[in-house]
């Protein structure tokens, strides 16, 4: 019995992006296809097998800690994204200002598809969700420069819209209109998830 489902839910890849630099900035630049290999897009500033620990993952390791890396890629559905924009105040927001590698649209609710769920490309690849990526105040000062007046409005508009970070599962290309295909775990929801996010913040 397979461990995940293929599922009807189909996405189609509406915008690739990628950033060589993300101390120098936030903004991906737009590609027509993207090659990836297991340690993500060569060149871009997420790639590799490791990256060091941030602030997603202080509770387990100190700032800096050599980690498996699983957020080569941050995909963000065009739903979400014009979701935040109209928050916003905006007619539209760019997938280059919030850094977006993959931008997909035809999956509801993107943002909470199950962790360790596929996204599966025509040709194979294939990537593995890791978890919701969650705002931070970068994009604000990307938008504030495009949009000015608008960038302090985008962390309360874009919670639980802010996409996920995913990993190369299986190698090879994603290209422009191609369709990602959900496949999600064949597993129950664990009965004691709130009780133990309760313990937690409690």
């Amino acid at each position: 019995m397979p461990a995940l489902v293929p599922t009807d839910f189909v996405g189609r890849i509406v915008w690739l992006g990628h950033n060589a630099d993300r101390d120098a900035a936030l903004e991906t630049r737009s590609l027509t296809h993207m090659d990836l290999s297991f340690a993500g897009y060569e060149g871009e500033s997420h790639a590799g097998l490791t990256r060091r620990s941030d602030s997603r993952v202080v509770a387990q390791y100190p700032r800096g800690t050599e980690i498996r890396n699983t957020r080569q890629l941050s995909i963000l559905s065009a739903e979400d994204l014009a979701a935040i924009a109209a928050d916003m105040g905006l007619d539209r927001l760019e997938p280059s200002w919030l850094g977006a590698s993959v931008l997909v649209e035809g999956i509801p609710d993107f943002t909470h598809i199950p962790p360790s769920s596929r996204l599966q490309g025509e040709r194979g690849t294939t990537l593995t969700v890791d978890m919701e990526n969650r705002p931070c105040s970068l994009p604000a000062k990307v938008i504030e420069a495009a949009r000015p007046g608008f960038g302090k409005a985008f962390k309360r508009a874009a919670a639980h819209r802010r996409g996920i970070t995913a990993w190369v599962e299986r190698e090879g290309r994603l290209d422009l209109g191609e369709a990602l295909r959900l496949h999600v775990p064949d597993q129950p929801v664990w009965p004691h998830l709130e009780a133990a996010r309760g313990a937690h913040t409690s």
